[in-house]
């Protein structure tokens, strides 16, 4: 089981960070920093695999930003290399070469992509083609609720 996703800039900012662990605000940011500091300062040719405390964490850098995993000791470090590339995969085909300010900017679409992708930390939607048309939806009610309706048009008379 996942117990957190992290992504961050090279330069240590945080771009998104999602808990599936009950942990204190304190702590979350004591283990970001560790772990922020630890994997910036690893040379590129070094194991995408470390161990912080009781927690293995995978971490794989995508143009300039780093996506972050910690998980159980005991779970497959594959398997988080796997989820993070299809993370990966969904942000570029849904904002075409996904950037560092797509997520910036759109961080709502990119939480709700990994919300349909991971559920308390484990994998909910494997379908990538499932996870596109989940979001498409989500876009349809959001246009809907962003165009001005009249008084007439609420009661059904237009």
């Amino acid at each position: 089981m996942f117990q957190f996703m992290l992504l961050f800039s090279r330069q240590g900012k945080i771009r998104l960070q999602k808990w599936y662990t009950a942990t204190s605000q304190k702590e979350k940011r004591k283990i970001t920093r560790d772990l922020v500091t630890m994997v910036l300062s690893r040379k590129p040719k070094m194991c995408s695999f470390l161990e912080y405390r009781d927690i293995k964490v995978v971490y794989k850098r995508y143009a300039s930003l780093y996506f972050c995993v910690g998980m159980d000791n005991d779970d497959n470090e594959l398997v988080a290399l796997e989820v993070i590339h299809r993370y990966v995969e969904l942000l570029d085909k849904y904002f075409g070469s996904v950037c560092e300010l797509d997520i910036i900017f759109n961080f709502e679409k990119a939480y709700f992509m990994l919300d349909e992708l991971l559920i308390g930390g484990e994998v909910q939607e494997t379908s990538k083609k499932n996870v596109l048309k989940a979001i498409s939806a989500q876009d349809l009610l959001q246009e809907e609720g962003e165009k001005p309706h009249t008084t007439l048009e609420d009661i059904g008379l237009s």
